[in-house]
Protein backbone atom coordinates (compact mmCIF):
# COMPACT_ATOMS: atom_id res chain seq x y z
CA UNK A 1 0.00 0.00 0.00
CA UNK A 2 1.25 3.47 -0.85
CA UNK A 3 2.36 6.33 1.71
CA UNK A 4 -0.72 8.01 0.01
CA UNK A 5 -3.33 5.47 0.04
CA UNK A 6 -2.72 4.92 3.71
CA UNK A 7 -2.76 8.42 4.80
CA UNK A 8 -6.23 8.93 2.74
CA UNK A 9 -7.30 5.84 4.48
CA UNK A 10 -6.44 6.64 7.87
CA UNK A 11 -7.66 10.59 7.54
CA UNK A 12 -11.00 8.98 6.20
CA UNK A 13 -11.55 6.82 9.52
CA UNK A 14 -9.06 9.27 11.90
CA UNK A 15 -10.89 12.05 14.05
CA UNK A 16 -8.58 14.70 15.44
CA UNK A 17 -9.56 16.63 18.05
CA UNK A 18 -10.83 16.91 21.72
CA UNK A 19 -14.56 17.86 20.18
CA UNK A 20 -14.79 15.09 17.51
CA UNK A 21 -14.47 12.33 20.60
CA UNK A 22 -17.97 13.09 21.83
CA UNK A 23 -19.02 9.48 23.33
CA UNK A 24 -22.15 7.93 21.76
CA UNK A 25 -23.76 4.29 21.99
CA UNK A 26 -23.60 4.33 18.16
CA UNK A 27 -19.69 4.55 18.04
CA UNK A 28 -16.74 3.92 19.50
CA UNK A 29 -13.51 5.35 19.77
CA UNK A 30 -9.76 4.32 19.32
CA UNK A 31 -6.81 6.50 20.22
CA UNK A 32 -2.98 5.53 20.15
CA UNK A 33 0.55 7.23 20.07
CA UNK A 34 0.32 8.59 16.90
CA UNK A 35 -3.33 8.10 15.82
CA UNK A 36 -6.71 7.42 16.41
CA UNK A 37 -10.26 6.33 14.28
CA UNK A 38 -14.01 5.91 14.89
CA UNK A 39 -16.28 3.26 14.21
CA UNK A 40 -19.95 3.58 13.72
CA UNK A 41 -21.44 0.41 15.05
CA UNK A 42 -23.74 -1.52 15.60
CA UNK A 43 -23.93 -3.16 19.13
CA UNK A 44 -24.38 -6.32 20.37
CA UNK A 45 -25.29 -6.47 24.19
CA UNK A 46 -27.49 -9.60 24.34
CA UNK A 47 -26.68 -13.03 24.46
CA UNK A 48 -29.36 -13.48 21.11
CA UNK A 49 -27.26 -10.17 19.24
CA UNK A 50 -23.92 -11.85 20.44
CA UNK A 51 -24.78 -15.24 18.88
CA UNK A 52 -25.84 -13.79 15.25
CA UNK A 53 -22.99 -11.16 14.78
CA UNK A 54 -22.44 -10.48 11.59
CA UNK A 55 -23.72 -14.10 10.10
CA UNK A 56 -24.93 -13.97 6.75
CA UNK A 57 -23.59 -10.18 6.25
CA UNK A 58 -22.29 -9.74 1.96
CA UNK A 59 -20.37 -6.42 3.17
CA UNK A 60 -19.27 -4.12 5.93
CA UNK A 61 -18.80 -0.33 5.02
CA UNK A 62 -15.28 0.63 5.97
CA UNK A 63 -16.13 2.80 8.83
CA UNK A 64 -18.47 0.25 10.63
CA UNK A 65 -17.94 -2.56 12.61
CA UNK A 66 -19.99 -4.72 15.51
CA UNK A 67 -19.39 -4.40 18.92
CA UNK A 68 -19.90 -7.34 21.21
CA UNK A 69 -20.59 -5.76 24.61
CA UNK A 70 -20.65 -8.00 27.98
CA UNK A 71 -22.12 -7.82 31.21
CA UNK A 72 -18.74 -8.04 32.89
CA UNK A 73 -14.95 -8.94 31.79
CA UNK A 74 -14.61 -12.83 30.44
CA UNK A 75 -12.76 -15.19 28.92
CA UNK A 76 -14.45 -15.24 25.34
CA UNK A 77 -14.16 -17.21 21.80
CA UNK A 78 -15.15 -16.09 18.81
CA UNK A 79 -15.78 -18.52 15.35
CA UNK A 80 -16.64 -17.68 11.74
CA UNK A 81 -19.78 -19.74 11.25
CA UNK A 82 -22.08 -18.59 8.82
CA UNK A 83 -19.48 -15.01 8.28
CA UNK A 84 -19.32 -14.16 4.52
CA UNK A 85 -16.62 -11.54 5.06
CA UNK A 86 -12.88 -11.69 6.60
CA UNK A 87 -13.05 -9.47 9.96
CA UNK A 88 -10.25 -8.22 12.18
CA UNK A 89 -11.50 -9.09 16.02
CA UNK A 90 -10.01 -6.56 17.91
CA UNK A 91 -10.45 -7.75 21.85
CA UNK A 92 -10.67 -5.02 24.60
CA UNK A 93 -10.42 -5.53 28.24
CA UNK A 94 -12.85 -3.56 31.28
CA UNK A 95 -11.05 -0.53 31.47
CA UNK A 96 -10.90 0.14 27.98
CA UNK A 97 -7.44 -1.41 26.67
CA UNK A 98 -6.71 -3.45 23.16
CA UNK A 99 -5.16 -7.01 24.50
CA UNK A 100 -5.89 -8.71 21.52
CA UNK A 101 -6.09 -8.16 17.76
CA UNK A 102 -6.98 -11.15 15.71
CA UNK A 103 -6.43 -9.88 12.07
CA UNK A 104 -8.36 -11.33 8.71
CA UNK A 105 -10.64 -14.12 10.41
CA UNK A 106 -11.66 -16.25 7.77
CA UNK A 107 -14.95 -16.47 6.62
CA UNK A 108 -16.71 -20.04 7.29
CA UNK A 109 -13.86 -21.15 9.58
CA UNK A 110 -15.35 -22.79 12.59
CA UNK A 111 -11.51 -22.86 14.48
CA UNK A 112 -12.21 -20.89 17.89
CA UNK A 113 -10.65 -17.24 18.06
CA UNK A 114 -10.32 -16.59 22.14
CA UNK A 115 -9.39 -13.50 23.41
CA UNK A 116 -6.66 -12.61 25.37
CA UNK A 117 -7.30 -13.20 28.90
CA UNK A 118 -10.68 -11.80 30.35
CA UNK A 119 -12.56 -9.10 27.70
CA UNK A 120 -15.19 -7.00 28.25
CA UNK A 121 -15.63 -6.15 24.81
CA UNK A 122 -14.87 -7.62 21.14
CA UNK A 123 -15.19 -5.05 17.97
CA UNK A 124 -15.76 -6.57 14.90
CA UNK A 125 -13.88 -4.33 11.72
CA UNK A 126 -13.32 -5.35 7.81
CA UNK A 127 -10.28 -7.89 8.07
CA UNK A 128 -6.86 -6.11 7.37
CA UNK A 129 -8.57 -3.00 8.75
CA UNK A 130 -6.92 -2.50 11.61
CA UNK A 131 -3.38 -3.14 10.39
CA UNK A 132 -4.13 -0.66 7.46
CA UNK A 133 -4.90 2.15 9.97
CA UNK A 134 -1.80 1.21 12.54
CA UNK A 135 -4.08 -0.15 15.58
CA UNK A 136 -2.06 -1.40 17.95
CA UNK A 137 -2.69 -3.89 20.98
CA UNK A 138 -2.43 -1.15 23.93
CA UNK A 139 -4.69 0.77 22.22
CA UNK A 140 -7.61 2.86 24.07
CA UNK A 141 -10.71 2.12 23.40
CA UNK A 142 -13.69 4.61 24.53
CA UNK A 143 -17.60 3.45 24.60
CA UNK A 144 -20.44 4.52 27.06
CA UNK A 145 -20.62 1.00 28.30
CA UNK A 146 -17.45 0.63 29.79
CA UNK A 147 -16.83 2.44 33.11
CA UNK A 148 -14.57 5.10 32.46
CA UNK A 149 -14.15 8.68 33.59
CA UNK A 150 -15.09 11.71 32.02
CA UNK A 151 -11.47 12.69 32.18
CA UNK A 152 -9.51 9.88 30.68
CA UNK A 153 -10.31 11.56 27.08
CA UNK A 154 -9.56 15.44 27.15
Amino acid sequence: MTLVTRFALAAALTVWGASAFACSEGSVDLRWDGGAARFSVEVADDAAERSRGLMFRETLSPGAGMLFVYPQAESVAFWMKNTLIPLDMIFVDAAGKVVKIHPEAIPGDLSPIPGEGPVRMVLEINGGLAARIGIPVGAELRHPALDQPAAAWP
